[in-house]
């Protein structure tokens, strides 16, 4: 049996397989709310044959959306718009998750295709915050993060845990990557505060342990958190792997269950390498050093090579992001790959297509 296409359980959850999609942004959502391109985008994944589905990062108030066009569920009315997506994936048999976010200082920009630039208040944009008001390359000047704002804006992600739940997502995942509020905590570049959130490691890891330590306890034991980080900012002085490791042991004590392991995108000058699995070392080192499951990300593509991650012991999933865009279908194909015959489960308005 193929390890990528075994299934695997964290706390109550089963995952019928290891091939999970991850988080990616569609700047299509309306006010915060999800439309029909996210209910056929990430429901088309799950007839694919993934074994989890994660929504793009999904902000916990309106100025923690890196655009107006960003999800958002800070309200009841957005989690009763997500349940006709959460009941559509986990009716295909994948198991459905959320990734909690906010963007700090990376916010308040254009969708990509428009240019990804800083919008006014007139343009519909807002202030940012930060830990410190140092800004993203040529994007505005975030305003330092009071103590108190720092305590709203944990409760306002406790919030946001509790209308997963009522939404029907069964994992929920926290965005502490890429540049955004929680890793602007967590990496010296971008943290100059010398109050108790500053400083040295265990200062600058505090708020991020703080938002974990509140959506666990605000998430049932029963159903599994998860956390997404960037292990290094490829930027001599910034954030490393060996601190990932360490912030990873703390949030396993916590009660995380698994690593999302991705890399980069605090600082706009970082040159990263770009070849086939460039991350797979960081979710091994994570999972060696810290003794958590990790899941992969970063330019995986094959189903081989996907299959020997696993083998190798290098992670315990593997999460895809670009390949499931250019096919929603890719656990089918990989099974086949593999072994020649699928093992997924395919429905039977398609079955005709495998039966030979």
């Amino acid at each position: 049996m193929s390890l990528l296409f075994s299934s695997s359980s964290y706390r109550s959850v089963t995952f019928r397989n290891n091939v999970f999609v991850s988080p990616m942004c569609q700047y299509s959502s309306v006010d915060g709310f999800p439309t029909d391109w996210h209910l056929v985008h990430l429901g088309s994944r799950a007839v694919g044959g993934a074994g989890l589905v994660i929504t793009e990062a999904t902000a916990i108030n309106p100025q923690g959306r890196i655009s107006p066009s960003d999800a958002g569920l800070w309200s009841k009315d957005q989690a009763g718009a997500y349940k006709k997506i959460t009941t559509f994936i986990k009716e295909q048999g994948a198991v459905v998750g959320v990734q909690l976010a906010h963007a700090g200082r990376k916010a308040s920009v254009s969708p990509p295709w428009e240019g990804g630039i800083a919008l006014s208040p007139s343009q519909g944009g807002w202030q940012t915050i930060a830990p410190s008001a140092l800004a993203f390359g040529a994007l505005a000047t975030p305003s330092q993060m009071s103590e108190s704002q720092i305590e709203q804006t944990i409760d306002e992600f406790v919030n946001s845990t509790h209308l997963a739940l009522e939404a029907g997502f069964q994992v929920v995942e926290v965005h502490a990557a890429h540049g955004y509020l929680l890793h602007e905590f967590l990496s010296p570049l971008s943290n100059k505060r010398t109050d108790q959130y500053g400083g040295s490691l265990q200062n600058r890891m505090r708020f991020p342990l703080e938002v974990i330590k509140a959506v666990r306890q605000a998430w049932p034991d029963e159903l599994p958190v998860f956390v997404r980080i960037s292990a290094t900012d490829w930027v001599e002085g910034g954030w490393t792997i060996t601190e990932s490791v360490e912030f990873s042991k703390e949030a396993k004590k916590l009660g995380v269950d698994l690593i999302d392991c991705s890399s980069g995108g605090l600082v706009a000058h970082a040159e990263i390498p770009s070849f086939a699995g460039y991350q797979v070392e960081f979710a091994q080192k994570v999972k060696q050093g810290a003794a958590i499951a990790t899941g992969a990300v970063g330019l995986i593509t094959e189903a081989k090579q996907a299959e020997d991650i696993l083998i190798q012991g290098q992670a315990d999933a593997i999460i895809l992001g670009r390949e499931f865009l250019r096919d929603p279908y890719w656990p089918f194909h990989a099974s086949q790959e593999l072994d020649g015959k699928v093992q997924v489960n395919v429905p039977v308005q398609y079955m005709r297509a495998f039966n030979n």
